[in-house]
């Protein structure tokens, strides 16, 4: 099996992905979130900074476009391709209200007739491979069918599906029957991706689907970065020590990269959003973490969590009742 990161807007950039690289089993790719065309050249950009060969010398990176605008898509893959990058995804599932009502991310997917030549058009001009990331319709599931005949018309290195539709969410069960109709019928290799939060999940989902060979994972990858480890057998709960060196690793990056206490807090806590799942009293410190104002404070709660608090042996994304 092939594991991916998926990636999710404010956690999941080079710092967090070269952490998890350097601590962790690292996953086979690495998807970045995504890039909105093109590219500022300066190189205190945050897109470009975040794609550049320095700041990514270990992990497999794979960058994630978004857009609706061909000219747009084939500018940027020319800047990436210029890097050394040999393979792009296209996003067609970001569900964010802004991303949908300009009709990008998976609210391109209601027009069908513009995505089938803005396909064209990139595919027909490309340099590098391109996979793609979908869901199953804007809408309805039912939508998903008439978009697998697009896709089938085109060389994808990849089909990547969430089996949601844009006005689901990530609420509920991924549709499964519907990720099968995508399995059976693409013409390209297709990868999974959705609610596998536990060794558990990937266990359960490889009976159903035992020719699956690569499956992509966004929370419970970050909520516990040993799950790949947990998954392999390498280890059967993440260490608390090491993750306390992760977590450093990650705050003394971010405090060397970003200025003043308040960017640095609210990329911590952004972490901490799904990683306080792990441990004993995850509410409680959960909320601490949310009201700290100040470094100092900060530091003195994620002090006193490792010192007094214990990992939960199975604990994932959405233990404690914290989805």
């Amino acid at each position: 099996m092939k594991f991916y990161m998926a990636p999710l807007e404010g956690i999941t950039g080079y710092i967090f992905r070269n952490a998890h690289y350097d601590y962790f089993h690292p996953a086979d790719k690495y998807f970045t979130p995504f890039i909105t065309p093109g590219l500022n050249s300066r190189r205190t950009s945050k897109a470009l900074r975040d794609v550049l060969p320095e700041n990514n010398r270990g992990p497999e990176i794979v960058p994630q476009i978004l857009t609706n605008r061909a000219d747009e898509f084939i500018y940027t893959e020319k800047q990436l391709m210029d890097m050394g990058y040999q393979e792009i995804n296209l996003n067609l599932g970001c569900p964010s209200g802004t991303v949908v009502g300009k009709g990008r991310g998976s609210g391109f997917l209601a027009f069908r007739d513009d995505l089938n030549r803005f396909l064209e058009e990139i595919y027909r001009n490309a340099e590098v491979k391109i996979s793609i990331k979908t869901r199953l319709g804007k809408d309805s599931p039912e939508e998903f069918d008439a978009l697998l005949d697009i896709y089938n018309q085109y060389p994808l290195e990849e089909l990547i599906i969430h089996p949601r539709t844009r006005e689901e969410f990530y609420r509920g069960k991924p549709n499964l029957e519907m990720f099968r109709l995508g399995l059976e019928k693409s013409r390209c290799p297709v990868c999974y991706n959705g609610n596998i939060f536990q060794k558990a999940d990937y266990e359960d989902f490889c009976r159903r689907f035992p020719e699956v060979t690569s499956v992509m994972i966004g929370r419970g990858l970050i909520a516990d970065p040993a799950l790949l480890d947990i998954i392999l057998g390498e280890r059967e709960i993440v260490d608390k020590p090491l993750l306390r060196q992760f977590h450093d690793r990650i705050y003394g990056d971010y405090a060397d990269m970003l200025s003043g206490e308040v960017p640095l807090l609210y990329k911590m806590k952004e972490l901490w959003n799904y990683m306080i799942c792990l441990f004993t009293n995850a509410k409680k410190y959960g909320k601490k973490i949310r009201k700290t104002q100040s470094l100092k404070n900060y530091n003195e709660i994620i002090n006193t969590l490792f010192e007094t608090e214990e990992i939960i042996w199975g604990a994932g994304f959405g233990a404690n009742g914290l989805v």
